[in-house]
């Protein structure tokens, strides 16, 4: 850990965001993040990619452990991470020349951070090598439809609504919220409270954290949440699915791996199946590898660290 490099990348005028850094290979790969996490549950690939001559970044988004948060919240997007992640790159001094012509850039997305690597990869195209997602598959842009298949209990929708969360979280300290999340999305059921109960009922106080995450994890987890707090987390990504994106196109044509723990309750959400096992899932993308983790949870990386590693590693060997 102590070999990962810190940063600030200035955005704008005044908006300062935290970029991990270790490596220094001709090929970037650049991680994007899910929630409730930050870089740091990157860091088992940082070390392992930097070991293989590969360079590896990860940032917090805007309003994440040690970014600065957005000027306004209340008009965070998705557009943001698409932004933040151009800066980064032209921040670090990836040759330009050698930059766009032999795209010397790999994109590795978990939980709603696969949906920026996927549209950056549509949107620029010209600039990345392939993406790697984890957890969540390629998903085209359109209206959320949790609302007409799932109930009201159902988290995320629990967490769409402004106030709702905050009123739930603020209950707790940072560090037992930040633990109940990671236990509720370590399960393979999709969390889903009653009409009496808040999300974080669903987890009782002596449930034990999973056993490939320490006291030692859950403390830096919180310690960065106990800065940044959960606004911009609730905003971006829950609040924030209505966003429309202006496209050239919907399909995603850079090589692509798909990684999924045949545990994740993501796997369970309605349609996902067909996204996933399916040839559906090639419509939008083209070229794509499917690989399953049989005891895997939505935290696959982090639980299984060397055999994800072994996976991506390979995908970008074959890509370099």
């Amino acid at each position: 850990m102590d070999r990962i490099q810190h940063k600030f990348v200035k955005v704008g005028d005044a908006l300062n965001i935290h970029v991990a850094e270790i490596g220094s290979g001709g090929n970037a790969v650049v991680f994007l993040h899910g929630f409730p996490e930050i870089w740091y549950s990157w860091r088992h690939q940082m070390i392992a990619l930097a070991d293989a001559g590969f360079r590896a970044i990860a940032f917090d988004y805007r309003g994440y452990g040690l970014s600065d948060p957005p000027p306004q919240l209340e008009k965070a997007t998705w557009s943001d991470i698409h932004n933040d992640l151009l800066h980064i790159l032209q921040a670090l001094h990836l040759p330009k020349a050698l930059f766009l012509s032999l795209k010397c850039v790999f994109l590795v997305g978990k939980d709603f951070g696969a949906r920026p690597a996927h549209l950056f990869s549509i949107l620029h195209p010209e600039r990345v090598l392939g993406v790697v997602t984890l957890g969540v598959p390629f998903v085209p842009p359109g209206p959320s439809l949790f609302h007409k298949v799932l109930p009201e209990g159902f988290y995320i929708l629990r967490w769409k609504e402004p106030g709702r969360a905050e009123a739930d979280f603020g209950r707790f300290d940072i560090k037992t919220v930040v633990r109940n999340i990671y236990i509720l999305f370590s399960r393979s059921e999709i969390p889903i409270a009653n009409e009496k109960q808040e999300i974080m009922d669903l987890v009782e106080p002596d449930t034990p954290l999973p056993s490939w995450f320490t006291e030692e994890d859950l403390a830096m987890y919180s310690a960065l949440y106990e800065k940044s707090g959960f606004k911009n987390a609730l905003q971006v990504p829950y609040r924030s699915f209505a966003e429309v994106f202006n496209l050239p196109d919907k399909v995603v044509r850079v090589p692509a791996l798909f990684i999924l723990g045949e545990k994740d309750y993501f796997l369970k959400f309605p349609g996902i199946e067909d996204l996933t096992k399916g040839e559906k899932a090639r419509e939008h993308v083209p070229n794509l590898e499917v690989t399953f983790i049989p005891e895997g949870t939505h935290f696959v990386q982090e639980q299984f660290p060397e055999q994800v590693n072994r996976l991506i590693l390979d995908f970008l060997t074959k890509h370099t």
